[in-house]
């Protein structure tokens, strides 16, 4: 087995810094950063300052680091009020059209989805929804309230073609393959800001579809703010 580190103090940790060439002009407000945000979550900040010998670039300094790390929490907070904007949006419409086109239990038929609708883990996901609610039965308008962003996007692409093709037109002029992938961005971006993750330099693993945008930006956070976008009501 791997040997693990052992655990360092506050004052440890901002010498740790200083030796990889780190400048902090303030080192009471290192220490104060440091007891509040976890140093292994802290430094993750610092990866584009850092040079391969593990050293950081010239003239890195603590400060500068600490404001893209606060710049990284306040966006989180206005991203997470757009995705919820669209989740709500996407449940009112979603539900709407297949509840009048398949009835209120509609979405319990296999036969109502596309060959690739993975039936009984889909269920079996609603069941643990509606088990924590106490409910036995729910009419989809009241079930999709418990989708996740993860969840609706897969019975988004998981819907018959033509269902599929009717709602993308309808709701955003587009096909439904872009549609998907900006679901899928933004059940990615969802997922990272929920759990308080890092944005700042970060590739995302999906890449949105049928927006005009070079590599490597399509895989960074401007591609995801991209697929937001589209989606936004």
């Amino acid at each position: 087995m791997t040997q693990l580190k052992k655990p360092t103090t506050y004052q440890e940790q901002l010498d740790i810094l200083k030796s990889r060439g780190i400048i902090i002009d303030d080192p009471n407000q290192c220490i104060a950063v440091l007891e509040t945000v976890n140093y292994y979550r802290f430094t993750a900040y610092f990866l584009p300052f850092k040079r391969s010998d593990g050293q950081y670039c010239e003239n890195t300094q603590f400060s500068r680091v600490y404001r893209i790390y606060e710049f990284d929490r306040k966006l989180r907070s206005v991203l997470v009020a757009a995705l919820e904007e669209v989740e709500i949006y996407l449940r009112a419409k979603l539900s709407y059209f297949y509840a009048h086109k398949y009835g209120a239990e509609g979405y319990m038929n296999d036969a109502n989805f596309s060959s690739k609708h993975q039936a009984e883990k889909f269920k079996e996901n609603l069941e643990r929804e509606i088990s924590s609610n106490k409910r036995s039965a729910f009419a989809l308008w009241v079930a999709v309230e418990l989708f996740s962003f993860g969840m609706l996007s897969r019975f988004y692409s998981d819907m018959k073609t033509e269902d599929k093709k009717q709602l993308a037109r309808r709701l955003y002029g587009t096909v439904p393959k872009n549609v998907s992938s900006w679901l899928r961005c933004c059940t990615d971006l969802r997922n990272i800001c929920a759990h308080y993750g890092r944005l700042y330099y970060r590739i995302f693993p999906a890449i949105p579809a049928g927006i005009e945008m070079k590599m490597p930006q399509l895989s960074q956070l401007w591609g995801a703010v991209l697929a937001l976008k589209q989606l936004y009501p």
